[in-house]
């Protein structure tokens, strides 16, 4: 009664079901680190993804893990898989009991005291929810390799090219500075585009968590960029752990290593405010931005009180860009260092 469902659960067996991923209007692919202490989710162009990365290996853009090429689908796109494949299996089983149906139906004698027939339902129908595309577009980064070329695109900060592994900090501090004024000059399209999804009041904590993550992606740049051309000044002895997360220790660094300060380069007027900045980082870290004595006292910031909440508006955004950049700028002077790329 079930030649067609065994017929076709049988070469279920043998098939493999092949799950088309999109790219979005731009051209690039979703990809996701498989680490789980990073699962840094990324973007990459199509045909990069096609023609330059290799089957054997391809790097994380931000914590530099290698893994085979099939190891980078997102948890998102598993799941689109999973559910297009149990999609293709309801649909042939579906058919084939149809077809079993009929048969069925059609061999019952007509005109008879009883009559039997087979009816086959419906399968479930399923909507995909889309994340509003405007507010990704608007906190993207994108970049290409000056090694390979390959292009790539990141919501924060990267720091390796994922198709063969180049690390180019001083690079990447340029165009990470280029993200953070992308993020801040964005603010409202990102409002405009969850609050249609999720509501106003979701889009305000989103925007301003946007907003303070901009204090973190400068401090995490400057660092890296420092500790890169720290490393090219004297690779046989790195700078401490974090030491460029703190100005005052990382300028006793250079100062020991190329005779230049931070002051020399900002003034003292304008150190002291990019330290103040440095300062509202470190409470958004360690202590969801809550005020501490010690953020009092190292700050020299009297505005605010132990136990409130600071904030960050779009010209501390700007002031943090501006004098990280003339920091970096001045050193790569002082070391004879490539000057910012347009």
């Amino acid at each position: 009664m079930f030649d067609n469902l065994l017929r076709e659960l049988r070469a279920l067996e043998r098939r493999s079901i092949t799950v088309p991923i999109d790219s979005d209007e731009k051209g690039y692919i979703d990809k996701e680190c498989p680490s789980t202490s990073c699962e840094f989710q990324f973007k990459i162009k199509d045909e990069d993804w096609k023609n330059i990365c290799r089957d054997e290996g391809v790097w994380c853009p931000m914590c530099g893990h290698a893994a085979p090429a099939k190891s980078w689908f997102t948890k998102g796109q598993v799941r689109h898989a999973e559910r297009h494949a149990h999609r293709v299996i309801q649909s042939t089983i579906d058919g084939a009991m149809r077809a079993d149906a009929r048969a069925f139906n059609g061999r019952q004698p007509r005109n008879s005291l009883i009559s039997m027939s087979m009816k086959v339902g419906g399968a479930p129908h399923f909507t995909p929810h889309r994340v509003p595309a405007a507010a990704s577009a608007a906190m993207e980064l994108e970049i290409e390799c000056e090694k390979c070329t390959c292009r790539f695109a990141v919501i924060g900060s990267a720091y390796f090219c994922h198709a063969c592994g180049h690390s180019s900090v001083d690079r990447m501090f340029d165009d990470s500075l280029r993200k953070i004024r992308a993020k801040k000059d964005n603010v409202d399209v990102v409002r405009d585009a969850i609050a249609a999804s999720a509501g106003r009041d979701e889009a305000e904590l989103m925007c301003r968590s946007l907003i303070e993550s901009c204090l973190q992606d400068g401090v995490t740049a400057f660092q890296r960029c420092c500790e890169g051309l720290y490393a090219s000044t004297g690779p046989a002895t790195p700078a401490p752990m974090n030491a460029f997360q703190r100005l005052a220790q990382g300028s006793e660094l250079w100062a020991a290593r190329v005779g230049i300060t931070y002051e020399d380069i900002l003034g003292a007027a304008d150190l002291e405010r990019l330290r103040r900045l440095f300062q509202k980082r470190h409470l958004l870290a360690h202590s969801d931005g809550i005020v501490d004595q010690r953020y009092i006292n190292e700050s020299g910031d009297m505005t605010y009180k132990v136990g409130q909440r600071i904030t960050v508006s779009t010209s501390e955004v700007d002031g943090i860009v501006a004098g990280i950049g003339r920091l970096v700028e001045g050193l790569r002077r002082a070391i004879g260092a490539p000057q910012e790329r347009p």
